[in-house]
């Protein structure tokens, strides 16, 4: 029995040996496994932070952002002998936000003392050099600049002001900025910026504990959440690298992308990257990023030029830009800015004396209505489908490139408010539905094809559908030019006197219609000159000459003026049944104001990188496509429908010494009212209509002809350069029969001949008594 217990008691011996054992191996097998498992959470997060930190550096180094393409107006070049008004020239500069104070102190500032103004002007970098900041003075006399000097009374030359942004092509998600280097920034920004957002931003590794605590003792003391412990560097990455969310992974992921980005970075170029990065506004769906074009947004002047109380107020805004917003809260944005101020005092970064001044300042931002997205969208449409012939539609919404443009703010402003108020007087007047009519403009100087303005409808702000491109109108009269200008191509066969029929007309169609053109006025006037039938616009003679010619040949000078699209040929295009835009009509009006010289019309003159080097110059293309013998005496018809036709009612407003020309257009049941027009030195096309097309009560008198005159009553400009070529002659002839007369003889009128035209025989003189003659007459009766 012994032997049994005592084998039992080792039996049970062994078993507790193996249990031991089996424990110990559990216990070490579950330390390696928990050593593996270390090594292995070891493991991702390393090659967690080492993705995290190229993450880091690629973004940092690489394209930091999405840059915008950004659109200027022309500059304004001013010169003596510039046709220019006071008006206008106020209207540029408060466009460019200059400000109209009692002395210049900087940059930006205007004193007017009545026809003479002194500006301050701002320095630009333009296409082909650096226009630098300085002081002017100039005069103005008879709407033309008399004087240019600078601040020591000497003679200038040519001075150009800073351009106009008139509106930008933005990436999709709207984030709009101007990079600044951080030698630019004024250092009272950066140092305010670091004393109210971040004090120790010059020593933590990017992440502050004591700020952390500091911030969790006064959110525990308030109950609420009163400040933050972010550093400048976390602010940066959340809105740099992240999402807003604020889960409690975020903010690990903040703080180590804050420590690696510090640990790459020095702390010079964070802040530099923070001042272009951060949030600082809205203006409509675009977004406001950065001081630099903070200071613009608000105060309409560079980062450089703003005023201790200014750079206060922008420092506040960084802790919310909605709730501090200086227009909706203009209260709580100024407790915000003295707060700053008093910060400031505290760092002993400005006086007690400073403070006080700076704190009885205004906010002194702009209108809120002056910063607008899309100012001009009309002729923005117009810039972007010349850049896409040359430019990616990414590259125009990221690359940050520069797009001078050839558009006249002021010249805009004309044709926008003739427009909007005239059609709204024309549906008044002749009891239109309101809001029923619309209306189209487009103005280029004459010689060089740049569109100065371009309107697309009565609501020129309205982004919507662009009739000065798009809207396809039969333009009636306007084609009748080309019908003359064919024909006086051949000078021994048509000159200004030689007769036509403006008898009634019948033309059987290929499909057996009957095509009976009739004048508008229902009256037929038998044989008139050729210039007279021009001057009042006469239907059956234009339909009769254009037969003789031949549609063929008359489209030839169509296309040759230059009208690109496919026209039928067909009788009807004699008196207009061809659908252009107006833009079109432009085009083809400027080669006869431009001497018979085709050129494309352009709206850009030059594309820069963002490093600001030149991509691309859009010159000058000319082409002479017609005789300027030629095209001198169709313009000289053309001033004639202006002086006595149907443009006459023109001068009722506009001074009779200002040599113009142009045609009236009116589409069948007066369905389109147009007019193009040109001076010296502006050629303007207007159209009026409904756009169902429906039938309106105006002609091209009565409806775009208004227009027209609205623009250029008060507009400064030169009369029509009208120098008489070698070959041309000019007679004195019978207004009636086109025979050789006199300058004393009724209805004589003083034409121009190409050489070997003119006529050879002379008709009856009834000779008019001069008011001397007939005093001396009556004295010695």
């Amino acid at each position: 029995m012994a032997r049994r217990k005592r084998g039992g008691s080792r039996r049970r011996t062994r078993g507790a040996r193996k249990q031991l054992r089996w424990k110990q191996i559990l216990l070490l097998s579950g330390r390696k496994w928990y050593w593996k498992l270390l090594a292995l959470v070891a493991f991702v997060s390393i090659i967690g932070v080492v993705y995290v930190d190229y993450i880091v550096r690629d973004k940092f180094e690489g394209k930091k952002w999405a840059l915008p393409a950004r659109v200027y107006a022309r500059p304004l070049e001013l010169y003596v002998g510039l046709p220019l008004t006071g008006q206008d020239l106020e209207f540029e500069l408060r466009s460019l936000e200059y400000q109209f104070t009692s002395s210049l102190r900087q940059p930006g500032d205007v004193v007017n003392y009545g026809s003479r103004y002194r500006i301050y002007t701002r320095g630009f970098q333009f296409w082909d050099k650096r226009e630098p900041a300085r002081k002017i003075t100039l005069s103005i006399s008879h709407n033309t600049v008399a004087a240019l000097t600078d601040q020591r009374g000497k003679a200038i030359a040519v001075v150009r002001l800073d351009p106009q942004q008139i509106g930008g092509i933005y990436p999709v998600h709207m984030e709009d900025r101007q990079l600044v280097r951080l030698q630019d920034v004024p250092p009272l920004l950066g140092e305010a910026l670091i004393a109210v957002e971040d004090k120790d931003f010059l020593h933590h590794p990017g992440v502050s504990v004591k700020a952390v605590l500091r911030a969790a003792w006064a959110n525990m003391r308030a109950h609420k959440i009163v400040q933050g412990g972010s550093t400048l560097t976390q602010q940066l990455v959340k809105n740099f690298y992240l999402s807003q969310s604020r889960s409690f992974s975020r903010k690990v992921l903040e703080a180590i992308m804050s420590v690696l980005l510090e640990l790459h970075y020095s702390k010079a170029e964070i802040l530099e990257t923070y001042l272009n990065e951060v949030y600082l506004g809205q203006s409509g769906p675009r977004a406001i990023h950065g001081f630099a074009l903070a200071a613009q947004h608000y105060f309409g002047r560079p980062l450089q030029d703003l005023k201790l109380s200014q750079l206060a107020l922008m420092v506040g805004l960084v802790k919310g830009a909605s709730y501090y917003n200086p227009w909706r809260y203009p209260q709580r944005a100024k407790k915000r800015r003295d707060l700053v101020l008093k910060l400031m005092v505290d760092n002993e970064l400005i006086s007690a004396r400073q403070n006080t001044l700076a704190a009885t300042d205004p906010l002194g931002v702009v209108k809120p209505n002056q910063r607008k997205l899309h100012a001009f969208p009309s002729f923005i449409d117009l810039v972007k489908r010349q850049l896409r012939q040359d430019y990616r539609e990414e590259d125009l919404r990221s690359e940050g490139l520069r797009i001078f443009t050839t558009l006249s703010p002021s010249a805009q402003h004309r044709a926008e408010q003739a427009l909007s108020k005239r059609v709204a007087a024309l549906e008044n007047g002749y009891s239109m539905e309101a809001e029923s009519l619309q209306g189209a403009v487009v103005m280029t100087s004459v010689g060089d094809g740049e569109v100065l303005a371009a309107v697309g409808g009565r609501e020129p702000q309205f982004a919507g559908f662009n009739r000065a491109l798009d809207a396809q109108r039969p333009i009636g009269s306007l084609i009748k030019p080309a019908i003359y200008l064919t024909a006086l191509q051949d000078p021994g066969q048509y000159t200004l006197v030689t007769k036509i029929s403006d008898d009634p007309v019948s033309v059987v169609g290929p499909d057996g219609s009957l095509w009976q053109p009739r004048n508008f006025s229902l009256k037929s006037h038998g044989e008139v000159l050729l210039n007279n039938a021009l001057t009042f616009s006469y239907n059956q003679s234009a339909a009769r000459l254009g037969m003789q010619l031949g549609v063929e040949n008359v489209l030839k000078t169509v296309h040759k003026l230059g009208a690109e699209k496919d026209i039928s040929a067909v009788p009807s295009v004699f008196l207009g049944a061809v659908e252009l835009s107006p833009v079109d009509v432009a085009l083809m009006y400027h080669t006869i104001a431009a001497e018979g010289v085709y050129s494309p019309l352009r709206a850009i003159r030059a594309v820069l990188a963002a490093d600001g080097h030149q991509l691309k110059r859009y010159p000058l293309n000319v082409e002479q496509r017609f005789s300027d013998n030629t095209i001198h005496l169709l313009q000289y018809a053309m001033q004639s429908v202006m002086r006595k036709g149907t443009g006459r009612a023109a001068y009722r407003r506009i001074p009779q010494e200002l040599a113009l020309a142009g045609k009236t257009g009116t589409s069948d049941n007066q369905r389109d009212s147009w007019f193009a027009g040109f001076s010296g030195d502006h050629l303007t096309v207007v159209w009026l209509g409904r756009d169902d097309n429906g039938q309106t009560p105006l002609t091209g008198s009565t409806g775009a002809l208004n227009v027209w005159t609205d623009i250029y009553a008060g507009l400064a400009t030169r009369s029509l350069v009208f120098e008489q070529p070698p070959q041309v002659s000019y007679q004195w002839v019978d207004g009636t029969t086109g025979l050789l007369s006199g300058e004393n003889c009724r209805g004589a009128e003083w034409l121009p001949f190409i050489s070997g035209s003119e006529p050879q025989l002379r008709g009856q003189c009834e000779w008019i008594e001069s008011p001397v003659f007939r005093w001396f007459k009556n004295i010695w009766n």
